[in-house]
């Protein structure tokens, strides 16, 4: 079954054309990286599945249902490029807030027990807006996975994190083994870490799809993704 479907979407802004008859589909439990460069549409793709935008033209479904449906809401877990948890509310509060909201039976263990798996104990009381930007990093990525959500959307998930931080989160998401994951990045190594496939975009259209290994086959020998993936969005595929 497929998981998530896009098909000629299109969305404006203005004069700007931000999906131009984007399409791409993604089977459940597939792992793909969604990659282009700043102004591809990769955030725009994302908020429009999470059910956020709504498309100019063009259908969208979430295991066939509407991005905007409560169904979907229910087994979707959002992380945006800059997320902002309740600046006024602990990390606690936040994760308590989120848990109850989703109907978890017991929100206080279950916020606790992502505090306890980022690493954010220290801050339990402290208000979301005197946070550092990485420890706010680690509060939404504890709000978007506190649900075990069965489609998980990433823009940019390792942004503002230390490595060690980086690598503990790449440990969490490689948990998440039946889940579907659609991860926006323009970092490869991010990349080829949480995904086995890749769906690269460029003005809002799919340039290229295929998995990771068949990317990396499209480059001489030892030559790094980066730059095959340079060359794709320059070139085209035709290398």
């Amino acid at each position: 079954m497929e998981c998530i479907e896009l098909e000629n979407v299109v969305k404006k802004f203005g004069n700007v054309t931000a999906l131009d008859g984007l399409s791409f589909s993604i089977p459940c439990g597939g792992k793909y990286a969604l990659i282009g460069p700043n102004g591809a549409g990769k955030s725009t793709t994302l908020k429009i599945l999470a059910g956020l935008l709504t498309p100019d033209l063009g259908n969208v479904k979430i295991k066939g249902m509407s991005p905007t449906s409560k169904e979907v809401k229910k087994i979707l877990g959002y992380l945006p490029e800059d997320a902002m948890p309740y600046r006024v509310l602990t990390v606690l509060e936040n994760l308590e807030y989120i848990a109850s909201l989703r109907g978890l039976p017991n929100p206080r263990q279950r916020a606790l027990e992502m505090i306890y798996l980022l690493n954010l104990k220290e801050y339990m009381y402290t208000e979301a807006g005197k946070l550092s930007r990485g420890n706010l990093q680690k509060l939404s990525i504890a709000m978007t996975l506190l649900h075990n959500p069965e489609i998980i959307l990433l823009d940019e998930p390792l942004n503002y994190l230390d490595i060690p931080t980086q690598e503990l989160v790449i440990s969490i998401l490689k948990n998440f083994v039946t889940s579907t994951l659609l991860v926006s990045t323009h970092i490869m190594s991010i990349a080829t870490r949480l995904a086995t496939n890749a769906i690269i975009i460029n003005h809002g259209r799919v340039i290229w799809s295929g998995t990771i290994e068949e990317l990396r086959k499209m480059g001489n020998e030892n030559e790094p993704i980066e730059s095959i993936v340079a060359r794709i969005l320059t070139k085209g595929p035709q290398i």
